[in-house]
């Protein structure tokens, strides 16, 4: 393998689909291509796992027991990887791209339209463009080998089987027609049949309800997406809208999707392995126990069950996995990326907001740590409220609110102030609310306890009859003074 750094060296999303950004990745530090033999019950997991927990690269493993199949892994459990994914860019600039976009205002001059015109072409790459033929459908299957065929892991020793873990879900709401574009896992029960873990609070799940009894729901599962397509229905879009149009406007181009050939859906032309197929109202099997990615076993509970009418692929596929479990994961570098790209969203509607941090240690939904502009008594509070009622952080079982000068992203300093700013009986507020199917320290399922812990510098009218003591920080003369110092003594 060559060894050389790979550097972003543009800002534009070039590659489409998994093998051309498996191919991007070739000849660099970020891929390691494996020859030898491996076993995709436990043995790639173990692999895996003390690849990413060393900020090691990607895994192609081109010998997987069982499969004539190659199967790469840990595609996102990098920074640098997770850049080039979204082309060459830090995610804060996307942040930044996505903010000019949601604040920008209607052109009203000439020279105003004329400069409005890279915006119209970002908008145009929001509809997925749809293609008479794909590469995602060289070989069409409708009997033999199917999921048989393919390097499907058993990743943790108490797992109910084999799992399907990063499949692209495309399902559409019976009622409305609109797509949703999610990431569901699939227990593999035999060579045309899984189970479909819809969570409760899920896209997919709504859309399975709305089903009247006998009804099918159609249904296509994705295994080998393109990577910004994965990254896309990861993120937490309001209830209705296209993830393939996200990805369209992260691309700065449309999505390429073809019909199906035995349901109604369409799927996207570059893929590598698409199941089509349905789920049918009423009918649900055990699924699981699943080691998650809280670090624990979700337990087996009832889920839909998808059937498979057909699988079409390329002549040569490539087979994408991942393994959740005890941060980190790659699936921490995905929800880092997140976090950074939808902070102007989420200003948008909490204009105090000045930034938030997810730490991996909370597995997205335990705890979230936000610092904000303070203007008025009790301000805190009123963003707890309104996090809480927000989508999916609604999950949030704690956060922790900070006066905007403290950088949330330093953990040391976060836990300084918390543990010197807070009084619990004054500064800690308990709620009760829905919480992540996936929790599993509540008393039930679905509902618990949540705190927020206000960590900001209390004023009067919040009852502080003493004055709030001074930061301890040295003068700029000084510090510019020692600075030089320090360069020409060395000491």
């Amino acid at each position: 393998m060559n060894a050389t750094s790979l550097q972003p060296s543009h800002s534009k999303v070039t590659y489409r689909g998994l093998r051309a950004f498996v191919d991007r990745l070739r000849g660099s530090t970020e891929l390691l291509e494996i020859e030898q033999p491996v076993d995709p019950e436990l043995e790639i997991t173990e692999i895996y796992n003390r690849v990413v927990k060393s900020g090691g690269p990607a895994l192609l493993f081109k010998n997987v027991i069982g499969s004539k199949i190659p199967l790469v892994i840990n595609l996102f459990g990098s920074k640098q990887r997770i850049n080039l994914l979204l082309g060459g860019n830090e995610p804060d600039q996307v942040a930044m791209r996505i903010q000019e976009f949601l604040g920008s205002e209607p052109p009203q001059t000439l020279l105003e339209k004329i400069q409005y015109l890279p915006k119209i072409k970002e908008l145009e790459s929001l509809r997925p463009k749809l293609v008479s033929s794909a590469p995602s459908q060289e070989e069409v299957l409708t009997d033999g080998q199917m999921l048989d065929a393919l390097p499907i892991q058993k990743c943790w020793p108490n797992d109910g089987g084999k799992f399907i873990t990063f499949p692209l879900v495309i399902t559409k709401d019976p009622l409305t027609g609109k797509r949703n574009v999610g990431l569901y896992r699939m227990h593999v029960y035999d060579n045309k049949t899984t189970g479909m873990h819809w969570q409760i609070h899920k896209d997919g799940a709504e859309h399975y309800r709305r089903l009247k009894s006998g009804e099918r729901l159609l249904v296509c599962a994705v295994l080998g997406a393109d990577p910004l397509e994965l990254f896309s229905a990861a993120c937490p879009l309001p209830y209705g809208m296209d993830e393939f149009s996200l990805a369209g406007f992260l691309r700065g181009s449309s999505v390429e999707l073809v019909k199906a050939k035995t349901v109604d859906l369409e799927v996207p032309a570059n893929a590598e392995i698409v199941l089509e197929g349905y789920v049918e109202a009423g009918e649900m099997r055990t699924e699981g126990p699943f080691g998650d990615h809280t670090g624990f076993y979700s337990r087996a509970k009832e889920f839909p069950v998808f059937h498979i009418t057909a699988m079409t692929r390329r002549k040569n596929p490539i087979y994408l996995s991942t393994v959740v479990g005890r941060p980190p994961m790659e699936d921490c570098y995905i929800g880092k990326a997140i976090e950074r790209i939808f902070l102007p969203v989420l200003k948008k509607q909490l204009p105090e907001l000045v930034d938030m941090n997810l730490p991996w240690e909370g597995c997205f939904h335990n705890c979230l740590i936000v610092s904000i502009r303070k203007s008025y008594p009790h301000q805190a509070h009123k963003v707890m409220s309104a996090i809480w009622g927000l989508g999916q952080m609604m999950f949030s079982r704690s956060i922790l609110v900070f006066d905007s000068d403290c950088n949330i992203q330093d953990l040391k300093e976060v836990a300084w102030r918390a543990f010197n700013n807070v009084d619990p009986k004054r500064d800690m507020v308990f709620n009760e609310g829905p919480i992540d199917e996936l929790d599993h320290s509540a008393n039930q399922d679905f509902f618990g306890s949540k705190v927020g812990i206000d960590c900001t510098r209390k004023l009067v009218e919040e009852g502080m009859r003493r004055p709030w003591p001074e930061d301890m920080v040295m003068t700029e003369a000084v510090q510019n003074l020692v600075t030089r110092k320090w360069k020409e003594y060395g000491f």
